[in-house]
C-alpha cells in the first residue's frame, strides 16, 4: 500500500493510492495514520478494503506529512561512505545518531523556512523507516517485523547552526520546516528490498544528488536493531537513514539554498517532494 494525509495542516485526513494511482480518502475508514494505527492489525485491515469505494480525494487538494502525531524523528548521519569523503570525515564505526525535532516536520510540497540568519542551508535526500510497533532490544533478523513503511525524507540541514555553534547537530536540524516527509508512507511488501531504493535531488532543475541505499554503511535492519539497544523505539518514529553524496556543502564550491530556490527531490517507489524556499515567517 501507500498510504498518505491530506487537507489543510494540523487538519490532515488519511488517505490510500488505489491500484490505477487515484487518491482515495480514508477518513471513513480510520481517523489518522498515526501511532495508533501503523500496527501489524491495523495496516492489515486497510490492505484488505476494496480502494474502489473510497471516496476519491479533490484534485489540489494539499498533502500533508505522511504521519501524523509523530513523537520522535531520530536521524543517522554519514551514513553513505561517499557523503562521509566529502564531508573531509571518516566513515563512522557505529551508527551517528542525533535527533531533528517533531517540530520540524512538513508536508512533501510545502514551502522550505530560510532562517533570517541563515547562510548555509543544506538539502539531504534520504530513505526514512517509519516503526510500527514498540522495539526494544529486537535482533538484527527480526528488526523489519517493527517496521510499518517507508518514506521519502528532505533532512534539510543549516550547516553554520550544525557546525560552527558548537555542541550538537539538533539545533542545525529542526528548524520549522526542515522535515519534509512524504508523499507516501510506503509499505514494506510495496516498496520491495529497502537496500534497492534509489534516491535523487534536483535544485532549480540541476541534478545535484544521485544515490542509491546499496551503498549504506549500515543497513535498515541494522539501524531499527542498534537504535533499539539504547531507546525503546514506538510507532510512529520516523528515522532518517543518511544522504548519499552531492549535498551542498560537499559542492565544490560550496552552494547553499536561497529565497526562491526550488528543490525537487524522490525515490524509487516512495513519489517525489518538491519545496520553494522562502524567508521564514518567524510565527
Amino acid at each position: 500500500m501507500k498510504l498518505f494525509r491530506h487537507g489543510p495542516q494540523g487538519a490532515e485526513k488519511p488517505g490510500l493510492v488505489d491500484a490505477s494511482g487515484a487518491l482515495r480518502d480514508l477518513s471513513g475508514v480510520v481517523a489518522d495514520l498515526s501511532p495508533a494505527t501503523l500496527g501489524p492489525d491495523s495496516m492489515s485491515r486497510l490492505a484488505a478494503l476494496d480502494p474502489t469505494h473510497l471516496p476519491l480525494v479533490p484534485a489540489g487538494t494539499r498533502l500533508g506529512a505522511c504521519v501524523g502525531a509523530v513523537g520522535n524523528v531520530v536521524c543517522i548521519g554519514l551514513n553513505y561512505a561517499d557523503h562521509a569523503a566529502e564531508a573531509g570525515l571518516k566513515p563512522p564505526g557505529q551508527p551517528i545518531v542525533f535527533n531533528k525535532h517533531n517540530g520540524a516536520i512538513s508536508g512533501p510540497n510545502d514551502p522550505l523556512w530560510l532562517p533570517p540568519d541563515a547562510i548555509k542551508l543544506d538539502w539531504e535526500v534520504e530513505l526514512g523507516i517509519v516503526i510500527g510497533q514498540r522495539a526494544f532490544h529486537v535482533s538484527e533478523a527480526d528488526a523489519l517485523q517493527y517496521v510499518a513503511g517507508y518514506c521519502l525524507v528532505n533532512d534539510v540541514s543549516e550547516r553554520a547552526y550544525q557546525i560552527e555553534l558548537e555542541g550538537q547537530w539538533t539545533k542545525g536540524k529542526s528548524y520549522p520546516t526542515h522535515c519534509p516527509i512524504g508523499p507516501w508512507l510506503v509499505t514494506p511488501d510495496e516498496l520491495g528490498d529497502p537496500q534497492d531504493v534509489d534516491l535523487w535531488l534536483d535544485v532549480n532543475g540541476v541534478r545535484r544528488q544521485t544515490g542509491n541505499t546499496r551503498t549504506m554503511i549500515f543497513g535498515v535492519a541494522q539501524i531499527v536493531s542498534y537504535l533499539s539497544r539504547f531507546m525503546a523505539l514506538q510507532p510512529g518514529d520516523v528515522i532518517p537513514t543518511g544522504t548519499p553524496p552531492g549535498v551542498g556543502m560537499g559542492q565544490k564550491p560550496p552552494v547553499y539554498l536561497q529565497a526562491g530556490d526550488v528543490v525537487r527531490l524522490g525515490g524509487r517507489g516512495l513519489g517525489e517532494q518538491c519545496q520553494t524556499v522562502v524567508a521564514s515567517p518567524m510565527r
